[in-house]
């Protein structure tokens, strides 16, 4: 006997259901994006909503980290006008050289790390000045990330000049991009201690240490 079919049975909802559904579902989505989102994370406040609601002045000022040639742009040296005979050609970027007041200085640290351990040991330079650099290990290879940031800009702003997954040892030389703190973070995945030797030369105005951190007992 074949069974009445209750006028209460859910029934597949139409295809217009489902696109008037949709419509609305992404009607509210991009309410949220204009009044809520763009505001508080991107500072766009098209309606005015997040001024008033002070959504605004949640993303605060926009920030920039300048990074200065100091280096470069006399690749084009001799595009520059020769002047009368026996006089220089002027560097497009006269930077390369700087006189100092003082001899460089040159200082050598030596830093133990056990298993699992990290550190940082950063130069303090003013944009411009230069350091040469080597560092070793006493055995084992580390992992190093050679870069560089300005403090007073955040610690979301920060440049790598160089990254080393595995490596016993670097050399090399730096001209500071910016004035900020440029060296090292070491960590020891190795199952013994290492000992990493550092020597730095040039005009940097201090060493700053971070101390020795983390470690497996």
């Amino acid at each position: 006997m074949t069974q009445p079919t209750s006028p209460y049975e859910a029934r597949p909802p139409s295809a217009r259901r489902l696109l008037l559904a949709t419509m609305i579902a992404l009607a509210g989505a991009a309410l949220v994006l204009v009044l809520f989102v763009l505001p508080a994370e991107y500072g766009i406040d098209p309606t005015g909503f997040g001024r008033a609601t002070g959504l605004a002045a949640m993303r605060g000022p926009a920030k920039t980290f300048e990074i200065k040639d100091v280096v470069g742009g006399n690749e084009s040296y001799r595009d520059v006008a020769v002047p009368d005979a026996g006089e220089p050609v002027p560097l497009p970027n006269p930077a390369v050289h700087q006189d100092e007041p003082q001899t460089y200085t040159t200082r050598t640290v030596e830093i133990r790390l056990g298993r699992e351990q990290e550190t940082e040991m950063k130069t303090a330079l003013r944009a411009g000045k230069m350091i040469l650099y080597e560092w070793h290990t006493d055995r084992g290879a580390v992992y190093t990330d050679f870069h560089g940031h300005d403090p007073e800009a955040g610690d979301e702003y920060w440049v790598r000049y160089k990254e080393q997954n595995e490596g016993a040892g670097n050399s090399g030389s730096l001209v500071a991009p910016f004035t900020g703190e440029h060296g090292w973070y070491w960590l020891n995945y190795n199952d013994f201690p290492v000992v990493i030797t550092l020597t730095v030369a040039g005009y940097f105005d201090d060493i700053i240490d971070y101390g020795v951190h983390g470690g497996l007992q």
